[in-house]
């Protein structure tokens, strides 16, 4: 007593620090945290303690000394159990309480002696302490609900899913027809919803929807799965491959929705998912109102004390699926998805980064380590290209930008012979392609002996009936242009005859 008296001397007249405080003492600085924290909840100051005798301090700090177990009022272990889910809630600070309301209540040693002795009774999966708020357990039961199709008369097999939060184990179940991502990242999203808030961390099992690495240390999480906690401000906590009680929350949650939701509808038929769910929403009333013996309460009720509050706000807005595909680009810098190619810069194909393809229902992105490096509108087309300018060389996108509604148009602003001579080389080759190299042939040529020139010279082919880039650059090379114009003689009809080839074969 002599201790606690100058541990409070210390604290509370002379406002020391614990370390400061212990060494006076000549206790540990445990010993000084305790007395003052104590004493701060009671609302002792040093004036109200110096009027305390030792035995009036020592039943005012711990609660009084002997008497009969029987004749004091017993604390409750449900309630200290619930209540030590809430975060920074202590047995220390539950004993305080409880001796406010009992004062001739047990000593902080057998209150939580009793306490123990009722933990060690109960289930050993009990003796996970969940914080209210922190950690959502998720999984799918072994036994599966099914359908029957309306048409064929066939038994289909579905999946459940259950969610479980880990204080008030208030649950979530619905039917899916997979546990494949798009499944499983839109019933997360709904169980989320179903609770109305945000826990702090998710704990999935190790399947490959929510995790691509199972490891004991280091889990390599889905990308979508970890795109989506970041939406939602939450962290995924992958449970220990092959230690199910990380999950004991929720293999125990399976197990309640197996025997109150499965076994309530093995005599019932649903031709739909949607009815299966609708059913399954309302017996999930029923779970979640039924009170639990062990905390003389239901899940609704712990819910409302405990998670509820704790639990962080959902987004403004819904998550947007999205697939993330490590993807490589093809010698002509595109990247495929769904038989479909999307560009990415060009350097990108000799740098030899790692790229990845996030695709949703209408855009494609692709992403380099730390940003966005191309955005398309998704195509469903199987074959065709989406290609970005600035994504292509340079020589290359001069190639792409030239179409034959641009030449003509670039051939009109030279002249009209220019413009002629270009549409006879885009219509009378075989190929397209060939017109467009030669009349860039001829542009390059603009550029070199300018405009006038250039449609002299095509003046002078036309005249001659030349078809070819060849012909207009031999004619500036030797200076033709600028010669008097030919008078050509009228030529001869033409002759059709079977002996008569025609100027096509030779080329």
């Amino acid at each position: 007593m002599r201790a606690l008296r100058e541990i409070l001397r210390q604290k509370l007249q002379l406002g020391r620090s614990h370390r400061v405080a212990a060494r006076a003492a000549g206790v540990g600085t445990g010993s000084v945290a305790s007395a003052a924290t104590r004493a701060r909840v009671l609302g002792l100051d040093w004036d109200a303690v110096e009027k305390l005798d030792d035995e009036q301090l020592e039943t005012r700090m711990y609660g009084p000394r002997g008497g009969k177990r029987s004749d004091r009022p017993e604390p409750d272990p449900s309630y200290l159990h619930v209540e030590l889910r809430r975060t920074g809630v202590t047995l220390q600070l539950l004993h305080i309480e409880y001796l406010e309301q009992h004062p001739d209540g047990y000593r902080y040693t057998a209150f939580c002696e009793r306490y123990s002795m009722w933990l060690g009774r109960q289930r050993l999966s009990m003796r996970q302490t969940h914080i209210a708020g922190d950690k959502a357990f998720v999984d799918y039961s072994g036994k599966k609900p099914h359908i029957i199709d309306a048409l064929t008369g066939e038994v289909i097999e579905v999946e459940l899913f259950v969610a479980v939060l880990g204080a008030s184990s208030y649950t979530y179940a619905e039917a899916t027809y997979t546990q494949q991502l798009p499944d499983w990242i839109a019933s997360n999203s709904r169980a989320v919803a179903f609770f109305g808030g945000v826990p702090g961390a998710v704990v999935p099992d190790q399947l490959k929807s929510a995790v691509t690495i199972a490891c004991k240390y280091d889990p390599g999480v889905q990308k979508t799965f970890d795109e989506w906690a970041r939406h939602y401000t939450t962290t995924i906590l992958p449970a220990r491959p092959r230690k199910p009680r990380d999950k004991a929350k929720v293999e125990v949650a399976v197990q309640v929705a197996q025997r109150w939701i499965l076994a309530r509808l093995r005599n019932q038929t649903f031709f739909s998912l949607a009815e299966l769910n609708t059913r399954i929403a309302e017996l999930l009333v029923d779970l979640n109102d039924r009170r639990m013996r062990t905390y003389n309460a239901s899940r609704r009720e712990l819910f409302e004390r405990l998670d509820r509050p704790a639990l962080r706000p959902l987004p403004t807005e819904a998550y947007e699926y999205a697939e993330w595909t490590r993807v490589s680009l093809n010698i002509d810098y595109h990247a495929e998805l769904d038989g479909h190619y999307y560009s990415a810069p060009h350097e990108l194909r000799t740098e030899g980064v790692e790229l990845w393809l996030r695709a949703t229902a209408s855009v494609v992105q692709i992403f380099r380590p730390g940003r966005c490096v191309a955005v398309h509108a998704r195509s469903r087309v199987v074959g065709r290209h989406t290609t970005i300018a600035e994504h292509m060389p340079s020589s290359h996108r001069m190639h792409a930008e030239w179409t034959p509604e641009r030449i003509l148009g670039w051939a009109a602003t030279v002249g009209v012979n220019t413009r002629l001579f270009a549409e006879r080389l885009l219509t009378e080759r075989s190929h397209p392609e060939h017109g467009y190299r030669s009349c860039l042939g001829v542009f390059r040529l603009a550029k070199r002996y300018g405009a006038e020139r250039v449609e002299a010279a095509c003046a002078r082919a036309l005249s001659v009936g030349a078809r070819s880039y060849r012909h207009v650059a031999s004619i500036l090379q030797h200076g033709l242009d600028r010669a008097p114009a030919l008078d050509v003689e009228p030529r001869g009809p033409n002759v059709t005859h079977e002996n008569v080839r025609g100027r096509d074969y030779y080329h």
